[in-house]
């Protein structure tokens, strides 16, 4: 004897004969077996739904009119097409008899939500609860799946109803967000209206391939003369800011973001787990500076829950992608990663996921490893879009051997490591010689500021060593203390106030004039303001050297050695202008 299935019809009347054995052989030719349907009565029901399990058939109109609303945000045109986009999908919708599957909470609590019933669902999927809040499919188990969400988790009930929508998590992008503040789920933060249109992208994706890249050899100069001179950054690079607590890190990132002012970059700065008000007073700076107009700030706040700082960086990473895919260059800054991380094993542990080394779960790695992979210089035949990323993290005392700073260390492709006791000493950018590095190289750097920066890297680091071997020494000869009056120099020379990214220009011409030891006896008190004027000096005598500098990234012979002319020349000037007025 064959077993009988069950099936509940809801309408405002009950079927026909006719209708009800329509249905019968619906579900029989589906399903297979014999089905007793049963009837549950709603006035308010304009057509009607039949339930089939965890599977809904909606033949109401609201749920035609859903299907309709998901035709169109699904079509494949872009933006522009807005009204050509909709036509279509009215004159080509045809209503299906498509299930949508539904299940049961059956506990919520600290941004987790507990399902049942939902057998089909995937790993990365968007859910809706009955309170219309969302979240994302984040833990799979056998009779249930866990689910971080996106809103008020006070609205979810337990025993509510919660569907599927069969697609994963995604954020509009469109040029329209040039300017805008937006949240981790692409909503305005910055009170200026709605944002309008986009395209869908899905905050998880594949890195491009191999064949899809190619090397890493523009530069992505942060307008930083310790950076640019020694470890210069290219586009589609990954390069890690690395420090403790207030040592700067932010500061490195916000400079960059004001160099490519006219540069034709696109800047995103993805804030995870910061005070609303150090957000809020990072966008009025680049506002006041006039960098707002090329940057989109996204941000998760302290504040907000741990489900939307996990997505925030995912979020950033599609926007991103968006403009990337268009031929744009992108910069994207990750602050910072360690609050990332943080979010996630919070998310784990409340998942009841196996805690690991210093309880972070396993997968750790891979969470960010799938994020920063996505940065590339795609190749000519994908447009030839770049995304740079430079991801910050915090570290504790100084110490890079932690489990988060290693991870990220070996994923990324070089690190600025910035020290404490340089950042109180007063030399700022506080970057550490010895222990910062950048595996692109030369590759990421014009050829004027190789040729300019020499083997600045390896006279510093001399440097540092003699001092420390030389501290307590009181008999230096000549050599020793020349050598040590040119590394304070150097050092001097290295100091660069916030938000006053240097040019090009600027910065080979100091490298220029600093490597050829024509800056010696200079008081170090007065070396910053000697080679901004020096800059002055050379720009009004040799305005054509500069343009090139700037434009074609060249430095001739016949250059370097008027720019070391001029530089001796105003020295000799300063040197005896000193002389009279003492």
């Amino acid at each position: 004897m064959k077993s009988v299935k069950k099936a509940l019809i809801i309408s405002k009347a009950p079927p026909s004969d006719g209708q009800k054995s329509a249905i019968e052989g619906f579900l029989s030719g589906k399903y297979g077996g014999n089905f007793e349907i049963d009837f549950q009565k709603d006035e308010n029901m304009r057509g009607f739904k039949l339930i089939v399990g965890s599977e809904v058939y909606d033949w109401s109109l609201e749920g035609r009119l859903k299907e309709f609303e998901e035709t169109v945000i699904n079509s494949e045109k872009s933006d522009g097409c807005t009204i050509s986009m909709i036509k279509e999908a009215v004159e080509n919708f045809v209503p299906s008899a498509v299930p949508y599957e539904t299940g049961t909470v059956l506990t919520v609590g600290d941004g987790i939500a507990t399902v049942s019933g939902l057998e089909n669902a995937v790993y990365g999927e968007i859910l809706v609860f009955a309170s219309g809040i969302k979240g994302m499919v984040q833990d799979l188990k056998k009779d249930s799946l866990g689910c971080i969400l996106f809103g008020d988790e006070s609205e979810i009930e337990s025993g509510s109803a919660v569907y599927r929508t069969g697609r994963t998590a995604g954020i509009m992008a469109s040029d329209e967000l040039l300017g805008r503040v937006i949240n981790a789920l692409g909503e305005p933060v910055d009170g200026k209206g709605a944002i309008k249109g986009g395209v869908y992208c899905p905050v998880e994706r594949p890195a491009p391939g191999i064949m899809d890249r190619k090397s890493v050899h523009v530069p992505m100069e942060t307008g930083l003369l310790t950076i640019d001179s020694m470890f210069p950054i290219g586009r589609g690079q990954r390069e890690l800011i690395i420090g403790d607590r207030q040592t700067g890190k932010t500061a490195i990132a916000l400079d960059t973001v004001l160099n490519q002012k006219g540069k034709d970059v696109i800047c995103i700065y993805v804030a995870i787990g910061q005070k609303e008000s150090s957000v809020a007073q990072l966008v009025e700076t680049l506002k006041k500076l006039g960098a707002m107009e090329y940057s989109i700030v996204i941000s998760a706040g302290a504040s907000q829950p741990a489900p939307l700082q996990y997505i925030a960086p995912y979020s950033g990473c599609a926007v991103a992608e968006y403009f990337m895919e268009r031929g744009r260059d992108v910069l994207i800054i990750y602050d910072d990663l360690s609050k990332h991380a943080i979010a996630y094993r919070s998310l784990s542990l409340l998942l009841e996921r196996s805690p690991g080394r210093e309880a972070y779960p396993g997968d750790v790695f891979y969470l960010h490893s799938r994020l920063l992979e996505r940065s590339a210089q795609l190749s000519d035949e994908k447009g030839g879009g770049s995304m740079t990323a430079l991801p910050i993290v915090e570290t504790q005392a100084g110490d890079v051997s932690a489990y988060i700073p290693t991870n990220i260390i070996s994923i990324t492709d070089g690190q600025i490591f910035l020290e404490s006791d340089l950042f109180f000493a007063g030399q700022r950018p506080a970057v550490n010689v010895g222990l910062s590095v950048s595996r692109v190289g030369g590759d990421a750097q014009t050829k004027a500021m190789k040729s300019a920066s020499g083997a600045i890297r390896l006279d510093l680091a001399q440097y540092r060593e003699m001092e420390i071997f030389t501290q307590f020494a009181s008999d230096l000869d000549e050599t020793t203390q020349r050598q040590l009056t040119y590394g304070r120099i150097l050092m001097q020379l290295l100091r660069q106030r916030q938000y006053r990214p240097m040019k090009r220009h600027a910065q080979v011409i100091t490298l220029v004039a600093a490597t050829s030891h024509i800056i010696w006896d200079i008081p170090l008190d007065k070396v910053s303001r000697f080679a901004a004027k020096l800059v002055e000096y050379v720009e009004a005598r040799a305005a054509d050297v500069c343009a090139r500098i700037d434009d074609m990234g060249q430095l001739s012979t016949e250059d370097r050695r008027l720019i070391v002319s001029l530089s001796t020349e105003f020295y000799e000037k300063e040197t005896a202008k000193r002389s009279g007025d003492r």
